[in-house]
């Protein structure tokens, strides 16, 4: 495959059963500065479910104390200029940048390296770009650029080192730039039975286009398993969640089989995809029981 820079392309483990309720966790400070109070636990699970038990340092409930700006903000993109189709529940108080560069795969790469910032993982903080080279924050924050020639990409000592949250910012949006869902797809694991999928897995289409979804949170009934999806869109735009366009409501039901409708995309139940375990994280076997 090719390089292919944003440019140049159109948008082309978490442990259940473990610690904490998401009505438990502890609202945290962000570095992007949200001016909201609202938290995605303010949207109500559904009558007869709740939502499921998480390890408390793992990413799915890290994303349950994402800040929502007021009820009613409408989405709106890079530019400022408002999106015009009514297809969210609630808007993330989380900044978008000022350029078209944090489309759909991107705001999955932006959360997941956020969260292991947050945790001191700067060291597990590295994606594929779309060439299938490696991105590694550490080789920024040490001064090293990636220079792009044809399809090959090198790393060449450009700048003093700088582990700065402006530097880290600035290698997300170099990462936004040459990754897409095409890469991100290729480094995700697939989740034996979407039925049973949990925050922080990603629904997504690898291409160019493609689209990716994440889920933001789970619920679970004595019959099953409701899901709040995320997603930013073409062109860049605001990190929203998403309404489910047949129920009209804000949860998805999680199915092993068959299609997964979102207002702008259909998967199918089979394309959940996993992020690697991580050591910034509980593994599965470390977990203690429900």
């Amino acid at each position: 495959m090719g390089f292919v820079g944003r440019a140049g392309k159109i948008q082309m483990g978490l442990v259940a059963g473990a610690l904490l309720l998401g009505s438990s966790v502890q609202a945290q400070e962000f570095p992007w500065n949200p001016t909201s109070k609202r938290r995605l636990t303010d949207i109500p699970a559904p009558e007869g479910s709740e939502r499921i038990l998480l390890e408390e340092a793992s990413f799915g409930a890290w994303l349950r104390t994402l800040p929502l700006k007021p009820a009613g903000t409408p989405v709106r993109y890079f530019n400022g200029k408002t999106k015009a189709r009514d297809v969210h529940v609630a808007v993330f108080d989380i900044d978008v940048g000022t350029r078209d560069l944090q489309q759909c795969a991107d705001a999955v790469l932006r959360l997941r390296a956020e969260y292991l910032w947050g945790r001191g993982c700067g060291d597990q903080i590295a994606f594929n770009f779309t060439s299938g080279d490696r991105s590694p924050w550490l080789s920024w924050a040490a001064g090293r650029r990636p220079v792009v020639r044809g399809n090959s990409v090198r790393w060449s000592r450009h700048a003093e080192p700088d582990d700065s949250y402006g530097q880290f910012r600035r290698y997300l949006d170099s990462v936004f730039n040459y990754a897409g869902s095409y890469s991100l797809a290729q480094e995700l694991e697939p989740v034996a039975d979407p039925a049973q999928a949990l925050p922080g897995d990603v629904f997504i289409q690898g291409g160019f286009p493609g689209h990716a979804v994440i889920v933001v949170d789970v619920a679970q009934s004595d019959t099953q398993r409701l899901l709040l999806l995320a997603q930013s869109y073409m062109p860049a735009q605001d990190l929203h969640v998403l309404k489910n366009p047949r129920s009209q409501t804000a949860w998805y039901l999680a199915q092993s089989t068959g299609r997964v409708v979102t207002p702008e995309w259909t998967f199918n139940a089979t394309d959940l995809r996993r992020f690697p375990s991580s050591t910034c994280i509980a593994t599965e076997a470390d977990a203690p029981d429900p």
